[in-house]
Parts: C-alpha cells; sequence; structure tokens
C-alpha cells in the first residue's frame, strides 16, 4: 500500500531538506517556524519521520548522543523529487480557527463586559505574537544564525504573520470602539452596522 503523503508530511519533508534532524530537532524548528502557519506538525513529528522513511523519501540512522539513543533522519534523493514534484500542486484554500473569535460570535449568551474581556485578551495575544516575531527577525542579525541562506523567503513569511497580527489587534481595538457605543449585548441602540462594516470612501 502507498504511503499516504499530507501537506504535515511534507513539511517535514521540506524541514529535512534543510538539514539531517532527529525527531526532538524537528519539533524545536517547527515551534520556530511551521508552528505560524501549519501548527499541526506540532502533533504528528514522530509519526509523519517514520511515513516519509516508508515512502522512500528520508533515511532513519540510529546512533546516541552520549547514553541516549537517537535517530536522525535525512531527505533522500527521491524526497527531494517529491518535495520538489509538491510544489506545482494548488494549495488547499486556508481555514481561520480562532476559540476567541467563537465566544465573540455568541458573546450575546453573556454580557459586554465579557466581550470586552475577549476583546482585550485577543488584542494582547496579537501583540505578544508580534513581538515574538520581532525577535525572530532579530535572531536573523545573529552571525551564526543557521538559516542566513533564507533570509529572503523567511521574510517574506514573517511578513505575512506580521500584517496578520497587526491586523487582528487593530480589529479588536476597533472592535472596542464599537462596543463601547452599545448599551447592553443585546441593545446596540443607534449603532449603524452597514456603515461601519462597510465604511465609505
Amino acid at each position: 500500500m502507498a504511503t499516504r503523503m499530507t501537506t504535515t508530511t511534507y513539511a517535514l519533508l521540506g524541514l529535512l531538506r534543510l538539514r539531517p534532524s532527529t525527531t526532538y530537532e524537528l519539533a524545536k524548528q517547527v515551534e520556530r517556524s511551521l508552528g505560524w502557519f501549519w501548527p499541526r506538525t506540532e502533533r504528528k513529528i514522530y509519526d509523519q519521520a517514520k511515513r516519509l522513511v516508508e515512502a522512500g523519501y528520508a533515511t532513519a540512522s540510529r546512533g546516541t548522543t552520549g547514553a541516549r539513543p537517537r535517530t536522525l533522519y535525512a531527505i533522500t534523493p527521491a524526497g527531494r523529487r517529491a518535495l520538489r514534484a509538491w510544489l506545482d500542486e494548488p494549495s488547499a484554500s486556508p481555514k481561520l480557527e480562532s476559540e476567541a473569535q467563537v465566544r465573540v460570535f455568541f458573546a450575546d449568551a453573556g454580557d459586554l463586559d465579557q466581550l470586552d474581556a475577549t476583546l482585550d485578551r485577543i488584542e494582547e495575544e496579537a501583540h505578544r505574537k508580534i513581538n515574538e516575531l520581532r525577535e525572530l527577525i532579530a535572531d536573523a542579525d545573529d552571525p551564526d544564525y543557521a538559516y542566513a541562506q533564507r533570509t529572503h523567503l523567511n521574510a517574506v513569511s514573517i511578513r505575512f504573520q506580521l500584517d496578520y497580527h497587526k491586523m487582528t489587534a487593530e480589529w479588536a481595538e476597533w472592535a472596542r470602539r464599537q462596543t463601547d457605543q452599545w448599551a447592553a449585548i443585546d441593545d446596540p441602540g443607534p449603532w449603524d452596522w452597514r456603515r461601519e462594516i462597510e465604511p465609505s470612501g
């Protein structure tokens, strides 16, 4: 039976293209990179690494670090060809998943204070993410930065994340300005919802 390849499988294959790694090293790299836009990778590293070996796209070399056993995974020529071919395939449409937005959607089960608290947390989390991204940008100035040959690609990806989290923070601030005008969670008063979501000009 042919090994079923998924986006997550190819994502790990992409990381192995950069350097041979143990699953622990892959997990750390996912946390700093793929975790920003493909977080499901973090949950499946061990199984997916074995799947790559079964497909002939990676090798697994067993050794030790001190007294501890370790398995080092490396991409094969077939894996490089498969990764390159996958890049030609169309991507699935992106899907937004946000627990906070579910709380906003059902905010009328509570009160305005609860909604405002949710909006505050959304903005705080967005600013936290922005600060983390700025730390990643600063890391690239390190003379020993391991991925100096990829800074141009990293920059394109980081810019998307920065813009997204800035937009999220700005949206939360805008939403609080709107809710400040409401009389209650179920009474927006004279607030003109259409004007606010379709501003003129």
